[in-house]
């Protein structure tokens, strides 16, 4: 059991577009009585996930209580930005009573679990679990490999081969350090999608882990707060590619970029471009707004590859230009700046 003086931390994890932040809008509207805080790590510059929340916030959750530590994966950031912000949190009044800390898609959790064993907060905070969101529609099609049937061939023909993509060590790191999983958008990946799955997640993980499906975020607040794990006291049990000494976390892997918007015509028009720029030069991940010709609102863009979602959110602040801004996420030799900028403004 854990110190129960200890504010207790919820880490939630999963890869890009998995639903994470849909999930922590869910809980501010249901904080059971708790007065929450929530720090969400952006990959890029654009606060987009930010913005969201603070949107959400209620009076258990202020806006105050909602940190960004944005163009930066807050496993490889701990010193400079991590434990300040937790220090501000813990100097709140009122304090928060529980934490939620929303990483970026392409953060290794355990580095982040290492931070918690930091003598300036270890007497102060516990990890009440890691909660890892699994696309279910993605994790059946294997998209963490560029190519799975291309590396299980590698593997077999020389097994000194180191086959593994970046994409399938962030997911295998993710999965290894849970304490559950959320198998999210069930309903695009359909029965048998679920099923090979879980099967997946069954054999990436290093123990049994209770799988629960979710749609739109909703899931009783009970499944996955009041866990008490203690996770900072359980770091064996949570396996990582980079548990070897001095081995250093990066993210040269992959690379964003942000691109201007001006106003746009169409929104279904920007949205096909997206996509179509998805597809052909496999971005992983885009996010931001758009300004609409004609619309008093803004549009906010999310996109998983070439499934993209749009939805006016909010309306135009008489003192902000109407222009919009894309961040796109992408593994480092898929980013060229010229082409994406042409393809968006085509």
């Amino acid at each position: 059991m854990p110190d129960l003086a200890k504010l207790p931390v919820t880490v939630i994890t999963g890869f890009l577009g998995s639903g994470k932040t849909t999930l922590i809008s869910q809980l501010m509207q249901n904080p059971q009585g708790k007065r929450l805080a929530v720090i969400v790590n952006e990959f890029g510059d654009v606060g987009v996930d930010g913005d969201i929340l603070k949107a959400c916030a209620i009076p258990d959750c202020p806006a105050e209580n909602i940190m960004e530590l944005a163009n930066g994966c807050i496993c490889c950031t701990v010193a400079d930005d991590f434990i300040p912000t937790i220090e501000s949190l813990l100097s709140l009044d009122p304090r928060p009573e529980h934490i939620l800390i929303e990483t970026s898609g392409l953060a290794l959790p355990k580095p982040l679990l290492k931070a918690f064993d930091w003598p300036d907060i270890r007497s102060r905070i516990t990890v009440d679990g890691v909660v890892a969101l699994a696309d279910a529609e993605a994790v059946a099609a294997g998209r963490f490999a560029p190519n799975v049937d291309a590396v299980e061939a590698q593997r077999l023909a020389d097994d000194s081969l180191d086959h593994e993509t970046p994409l399938s060590e962030v997911f295998e790191d993710q999965i290894a350090c849970a304490d559950i999983v959320l198998l999210t958008k069930p309903d695009l990946a359909g029965e048998e999608g679920v099923a090979k799955a879980r099967a997946t997640i069954e054999e990436t993980a290093h123990r049994p882990l209770p799988v629960v499906e979710v749609s739109e975020g909703k899931v009783d607040p009970r499944v996955i707060i009041g866990l008490e794990a203690a996770a900072e006291d359980d770091m064996d049990a949570r396996p990582s590619h980079h548990d070897a000494p001095h081995d250093d976390h990066d993210h040269e892997e992959f690379d964003s970029i942000v691109v201007p918007l001006p106003e746009q015509a169409d929104p279904d028009t920007l949205a096909e471009r997206i996509a179509r720029l998805a597809n052909e030069r496999d971005i992983l991940r885009v996010k931001g707004y758009a300004a609409v010709a004609g619309k008093p609102m803004r549009l906010m863009v999310q996109a998983v590859g070439g499934r993209v979602r749009t939805q006016y959110d909010r309306m135009w602040r008489p003192d902000e230009p109407r222009a919009g801004q894309l961040v796109l996420i992408a593994e480092h030799d898929r980013i060229d700046e010229s082409a994406i900028r042409a393809a968006l403004s085509e």
